[in-house]
């Protein structure tokens, strides 16, 4: 029986590592510590995959959720139906991390599974801080930490999420009615979520677009420090890489429409962004 078939808790999505915007584990990282990043990967995606399912109510996602949130705090042993939050457990006690980071991660996806719209910028902000935020913080805790602290890290990781948010607002809107752009934005530019059904922006939605990426900038010049507070050589490399990569991203969006597809990088501008990033930190 295949592991899907055997879990009843997860509901995968078919997106791994490759869908992502920023390398997950790659080999920039330390080798040794590429397999506790696997790990918070795979749970992070599982439970991000449940609050993105467009054929669970949102009591179930929530009670699955939950679920998630017990077995990392050392309940529901032995149930391989949270086999990714077990694992989760044992890479934490291993690395002497806290579980904050992950339960952070799991009220952000508890609050995707009720909340489909936000009011302005500081509203987004304040889910971005559990929903992407952790992910800097447990890459930082695990590779010694920064002299900066959080911050250029956070400012990162919310600058992503929201670039992301830009690349799948229409499939957000069509498949889960969910819209992270800011309803004050919509309404002072004359747009509505219902132009995210288009298949292209109009102008008023192209501005509440740009605005977005105004503040996206905004973050990303936040983030400019942070290779070089890292303990982390080797993190230092990929969190550069990670900020060519948002740099890169953004210059795309406000050139195309995410409305028309969804705008990424071609192998070969992920892979020099990759290069040109991690080489810069090195010297």
């Amino acid at each position: 029986m295949s592991e899907v078939a055997a879990n009843s808790v997860e509901a995968p999505s078919g997106k791994d590592a490759a869908y992502e915007n920023f390398p997950v584990g790659s080999w920039l990282l330390p080798a040794p510590l590429r397999p506790h990043v696997a790990v918070f990967y795979a749970f992070a995606r599982a439970i991000d995959d449940i609050a993105d399912s467009p054929l669970l109510p949102a009591e179930i996602k929530i009670a699955r959720l939950d679920g998630f949130a017990r077995a990392l705090q050392g309940e529901c042993s032995g149930n391989p139906a949270y086999a990714k939050a077990h694992a989760m457990a044992t890479c934490l006690a291993a690395t002497g991390i806290g579980e904050r980071h992950c339960l952070d991660l799991i009220a952000a996806f508890k609050q995707d599974a009720f909340k489909r719209r936000y009011l302005d910028w500081p509203d987004l902000m304040d889910y971005c801080l559990k929903s992407a935020a952790p992910v800097g913080r447990f890459l930082l805790d695990l590779h010694g930490g920064s002299r900066f602290g959080y911050g250029a890290a956070d400012a990162l990781c919310n600058a992503l999420q929201v670039i992301n948010h830009l690349q799948d607002c229409r499939n957000d809107y069509l498949d889960l009615d969910r819209v992270y752009l800011p309803m004050q934005w919509l309404q002072a530019e004359g747009a509505s979520v219902d132009d995210l059904a288009s298949p292209q922006s109009t102008p008023a939605l192209r501005r509440v677009f740009d605005r977005v990426l105004n503040h996206v900038e905004a973050l990303l010049a936040e983030a400019a420090p942070l290779p070089r507070g890292l303990s982390s050589q080797r993190l230092a490399m990929e969190s550069a890489a990670i900020i060519d990569i948002a740099w890169a991203l953004v210059r795309h969006l406000r050139r195309r429409d995410p409305l028309a597809a969804r705008i990424q990088l071609t192998k070969l501008e992920y892979a020099w962004c990759v290069g040109r990033g991690a080489v810069s930190t090195w010297f």
